[in-house]
């Protein structure tokens, strides 16, 4: 059973923000990594709307190779253009 959030919990800022963003994203990877796609799928949506939610000053802050690979997932694998999954029985 998931631990609950507490009532009182404040939203993150600053360089927390960066933190679970930077710890999102390393987290969709390792499940990608594992051939776990809903899972990554999940994290990699959440990694993004927090992603989002920086300015342009914090976004500099998360390393490229995060930023990088949190992009092209995003539009390769998880875009409007992509292959649909299950595609190719026979």
């Amino acid at each position: 059973m998931p631990a609950k959030k507490k009532p009182d919990a404040k939203p993150l800022a600053g360089v927390a923000l960066i933190k679970e963003v930077c710890r999102r994203i390393r987290l969709a990877r390792s499940r990608w990594d594992a051939h776990n796609n809903a899972a990554c799928r999940a994290e990699r949506e959440k990694a993004i709307e927090l992603y989002e939610s920086l300015t342009p000053a914090e976004r500099e802050k998360v390393p490229q190779v995060l930023r990088v690979w949190l992009r092209y997932r995003s539009e390769k694998y998880f875009g409007e253009g992509r292959t649909p999954p299950g595609g190719g029985r026979r």
